[in-house]
């Protein structure tokens, strides 16, 4: 039996950029009655607040709940509110050069978009996150700018070159994340493992870019048996299976004797 399930954000729990619907919600809160959960995103702490905990009931297990934003450089726990236990920060000068190189990169790629909505590069502290189309693009323009990644793909290789001493990787529709080396979301992963003492073989994944190129790809090739999703609706299904399949495995852990 799995003792930690983990969820991709974006596109796995919740549409880009959206909160959780009531019945994702519904879901994640009797999961958390039963296991540990984890959320890792390239998403920063503002967006799991927006999209995550403000849809989640006030009295859900957040005991058996934690967060790691921006891939796994933060991470966060509960012991009454919400603890940062570390922050892999990048310093002032690291991401004015990081800003840069990506914005060079993209207008060298010829694939700046003519419109955008809201800011294109945000500083998350431990990362830099670039979204080509503005942070508060629509959810249609999203989808249809780079369905196949090979937009992005471009824009990675121009900016790679330009930032070898970091990790270049693509995030969710629309964006680039960048951080110090080596921090993707099996970074992530390694640290679930160390504060929460549970083995890679009691893990469990859940996320739709489960594939090379993919930003949850790193997660399964650190040896975490994964499930790619669809969409949230996928997701809701995979969620309903699990907790079918743990409640069952806890009736099956009473002993005989106790029974009436």
């Amino acid at each position: 039996m799995k003792q930690l399930v983990i969820f991709d954000l974006d596109g796995t729990l919740a549409q880009s950029k959206s909160s959780m619907t009531p019945e994702m919600a519904g879901l994640l809160k009797s999961l958390m009655a039963l296991t540990r959960v984890s959320v890792i995103s390239g998403g920063s702490w503002a967006q799991f607040e927006a999209q995550l905990l403000t849809a989640l009931d006030p009295d859900c297990d957040f005991a058996n709940l934690t967060l790691l934003p921006t891939c796994g450089t933060q991470f966060f726990d509960y012991d009454g509110s919400w603890h940062q236990v570390y922050a892999e920060n990048l310093s002032p000068a690291q991401g004015a050069q990081i800003t840069s190189a990506l914005a060079k990169a993209l207008d060298e790629s010829g694939l700046a978009p003519a419109r955008t909505w809201g800011e294109v590069i945000e500083d998350r502290g431990t990362q830099i996150t670039m979204s080509v189309l503005g942070q508060e693009a629509p959810l249609s323009a999203k989808h249809d700018w780079d369905p196949d990644f090979a937009k992005r793909t471009k824009v990675v290789e121009l900016v790679k070159p330009m930032l070898p001493a970091f990790a270049v990787n693509m995030g969710g529709t629309t964006s680039i994340d960048v951080t110090r080396p080596g921090i993707d979301k099996a970074y992530g992963v390694a640290k679930l493992r160390e504060h929460l003492g549970v083995e890679r073989a009691e893990m469990l994944f859940v996320g739709d870019a489960i594939f090379p190129g993919g930003n949850d790809f790193a997660v399964q090739h650190a040896g975490v048996d994964a499930i790619l999703v669809r969409d949230p609706d996928e997701t809701a299904r995979v969620v309903q299976t699990i907790i079918a399949c743990l409640g069952d495995a806890k009736v099956q852990m009473v002993s005989p004797r106790g029974a009436s």
